[in-house]
């Protein structure tokens, strides 16, 4: 899957979004991805740059290995635009779902309807299949009202986050 928005997945295709398989020389960029999903969050805490950056490092590693561990089907992938890496989209199908384990572009790539074409791919997808497609979202990520407007409901509140369904 390099360079390419999969079979179907014809409004990302359309918005000009393509995707490929990470591999580690990814991971400083992945890592960057994930710290600008944590900025807004981390600016009022009582650390200094470098306490910031070794936390958030800490966190990627962490979270990337908990992913890697607990789904080990998934489809790892970075989203491009126009040749440049800008997020990351991370999803793993199983009999029942698509569950989006992680989805997430850098902020300047963020609001320009790119989250909502490459949602609705995902969506028809999992339709085409006769399955639903759940996400969790953290209650204060401003993509929230997306995944609301999209038809995604809240099916469990986990604490920090929702666990959210969308079904056709």
């Amino acid at each position: 899957m390099n360079a390419a928005a999969p079979v179907g997945w014809t409004r990302a295709a359309d918005a000009g979004l393509t995707f490929r398989r990470i591999t580690d020389a990814d991971l400083p960029f992945l890592a960057r991805v994930y710290a600008s999903t944590r900025a807004e969050e981390l600016a009022a805490a009582a650390m200094t740059d470098a306490q910031k950056a070794a936390f958030l490092e800490q966190q990627f590693r962490g979270q990337h290995a908990h992913y890697q561990k607990y789904y080990p089907k998934a489809d790892w992938l970075v989203t491009m635009h126009s040749g440049d890496d800008i997020g990351r989209l991370y999803i793993e199908r199983w009999p029942s779902q698509h569950r989006i384990i992680d989805i997430a572009f850098l902020p300047e790539h963020r609001g320009q309807g790119l989250g909502d074409a490459l949602l609705r791919d995902l969506m028809d997808e999992a339709s085409a299949c006769g399955k639903a497609v759940s996400i969790h979202v953290e209650k204060f990520n401003p993509a929230m009202r997306l995944y609301r407007r999209l038809g995604f409901i809240t099916e469990e509140d986990k604490g920090v986050y929702d666990l959210m369904r969308w079904t056709a």
